[in-house]
């Protein structure tokens, strides 16, 4: 199949990854890419992923039989749209059902409507809206940017201070909504969409906080590791009857059918499982370590949800190994990263068995040669193994041979499972 992938993190590494690993002879190119993607496919940095004209044109012109779209901002840009209606079988939603990603607030609607357990909450489109609900909710204070925010638009403190901070500056920049505070163990559970039926990955769980254990700021993401041995039986299936299938088909009532990656951010609660939030694609870090598991092709499950055949599937199979990935992050990250930096030791590090790394932010210098640095989270390094020490042990084994100057990463990852 000759497929098109917009994106240039790691996600978008680890889903060409996952396809290539199907060894079905896929010609996959990709826009932007990155330079650990362009070392296994071709890439066109040339073609904007955020121009859904120029993105259709260029599957028209290059033959393209399917296109995934794999971060936020394209979809919320409605680049879907155009690539639909020119009969080309996209993966991701269009620009109407994005919203679900790109509005907390359309989200919580969508969520009411379809009756989805979840916490309360308030809009805000004022300060003194903000403070009243902030008041009324009580410490811990949660608060939401309405809207993209890559990963830096929330805010849980016990520090009203801070929450009446963080809410003035995203009021600047739109709504805010400030929500009840939710207790529990935090689950990423992603499920392919026909916009009708639903069929789930594995369930996985990520590190949102920049330090080891759980200090400091929020971030895009830290780390990650699959599967979750300590989920009850039945967790998955009560996500699909009770989240999923009521979100996908109200959002089809309401005509902006939901096609491609609902993501469910999900929190166990003592009143059982609610809503953190939903995204509107794969999320990173978690696709990471939930792809090199995946035993169904990738592809058959992309292609069925771009062309309505997912309930004519059975469920992804996965493999009973273990994953975890570690996230290498640049000096200043998430505040102000130092980009421009040299990378080394890579060949090191991938030689460590089960073992992949997957490229976030990284170019190679035309001059030298050189792999640099160019943003906040770097290097996703990932590792396999029969159990969670096994495969702990190989991510940060791998991770001693890369340098990076002032690179720091979290060394509990995936700590307290077994």
């Amino acid at each position: 199949m000759k497929i098109l992938v917009l994106g240039s993190g790691a996600r978008e590494h680890a889903i060409i990854t996952a396809l290539l690993a199907e060894e079905a002879g896929h010609d996959i190119v990709a826009a932007p890419g990155n330079a650990g993607i362009a070392q296994e496919v071709r890439v066109d940095a040339t073609l904007d992923p955020l121009d859904g004209v120029a993105v259709t044109e260029y599957a028209i012109e290059n033959g393209i039989e399917l296109v995934v779209i794999g971060p936020e901002a394209p979809l919320v840009a409605g680049v879907a749209d155009p690539l639909r209606t020119r009969g080309i079988p996209v993966f991701g939603p269009g620009k109407a059902a994005a919203q679900l990603e790109g509005s907390k607030a359309f989200a919580k609607r969508i969520m009411d409507a379809a009756g989805v357990p979840t916490g309360r909450a308030v809009r805000a489109e004022t300060l003194a809206e903000a403070e009243e609900a902030l008041d009324d909710f009580g410490a811990p204070y949660v608060v939401k940017a309405d809207g993209l925010a890559a990963g830096k638009g929330v805010l849980v403190t016990e520090d009203r201070d801070a929450a009446v901070e963080h809410a003035t500056h995203w009021l600047r920049h739109g709504g805010v909504l400030v929500e009840e505070f939710l207790d529990g163990q935090e689950v990423s559970l992603f499920l392919f969409s026909d916009g009708h039926d639903v069929l789930p990955l594995s369930p996985a769980q990520d590190y949102k906080r920049l330090l080891d254990g759980d200090a400091g700021p929020n971030t895009g993401g830290m780390g990650a590791y699959s599967p979750l041995p300590w989920l009850p039986d039945g967790f998955v299936d009560e996500v699909i009857e009770t989240i999923a299938l009521p979100t996908v088909r109200t959002m089809a009532r309401e005509q902006t059918p939901f096609i491609g990656l609902l993501y469910c951010g999900l929190i166990l609660t003592e009143r059982g499982i609610r809503v953190i939030e939903f995204n509107a694609r794969f999320g990173d870090p978690e696709t990471q370590v939930v792809l090199p598991r995946l035993v169904t092709p990738l592809s058959t499950l992309l292609f069925a949800a771009s062309t309505g055949g997912l309930g004519r599937l059975p469920r992804p199979e996965f493999a009973l190994d273990t994953a975890v990935t570690v996230v290498l992050a640049s000096e200043g990250y998430p505040e102000a990263p130092q980009t421009g930096r040299a990378i080394t030791g890579l060949e090191e590090a991938a030689a460590v068995p089960e073992v992949t790394i997957a490229h976030a932010a990284t170019a190679r210098d035309d001059a030298t040669g050189a792999l640099l640095a160019t943003g906040g989270r770097v290097l996703s390094v990932v590792a396999r193994g029969t159990g969670f020490a096994e495969a702990r042990s190989r991510a940060y084994e791998a991770l001693a041979h890369i340098h990076l100057e002032g690179a720091h990463y979290r060394t509990d990852i995936a700590a307290r499972v077994s």
